[in-house]
């Protein structure tokens, strides 16, 4: 079953409304849709050095522990690739059949067009 844990800062310093809807959006997205790693956008902003934030629960829904190691990971609007980065995290390991919020910050030089930050998601750029 799916279980939804925070990193231990995030779990010291999230507001309480925002820890409400997080927990509210996990209920809804807790069953894997055939995915073995996944993101549900939460929101999205840019932030005072023009770097994308983009603030999702990421999933793990397989029975093996998961770290992002030279992942490449897409920031899409409307089906337009607008971001991509390689993200390597050591603080971001998810254990088995576990959700987490986590906040991507892509570089300014990795935007190709500056967005709207509306209908915002993540994407591999290789899937599982």
């Amino acid at each position: 079953m799916q279980t939804l844990e925070y990193e231990a800062s995030w779990d010291k310093a999230l507001p309480s409304i925002d820890r409400e809807k997080i927990e509210a959006i996990f209920q809804e997205t807790s069953l894997s849709g055939n995915q073995a790693v996944a993101f549900t956008p939460l929101w999205q902003a840019m932030n005072y050095k023009g770097e994308l934030l983009v603030t999702v629960l990421v999933h793990n829904f397989t029975v093996n522990q998961f770290s992002f190691s030279k992942e490449t990971i897409l920031y899409i609007e409307h089906n337009d690739v607008l971001a991509a980065h390689e993200f390597t995290i050591p603080a971001l390991t998810l254990e088995a059949e576990t959700s987490m919020p986590w906040a991507f910050i892509f570089p300014v030089e990795s935007m190709k067009a500056p967005p709207t930050l509306e209908d915002g998601r993540l994407e591999f750029i290789n899937a599982f």
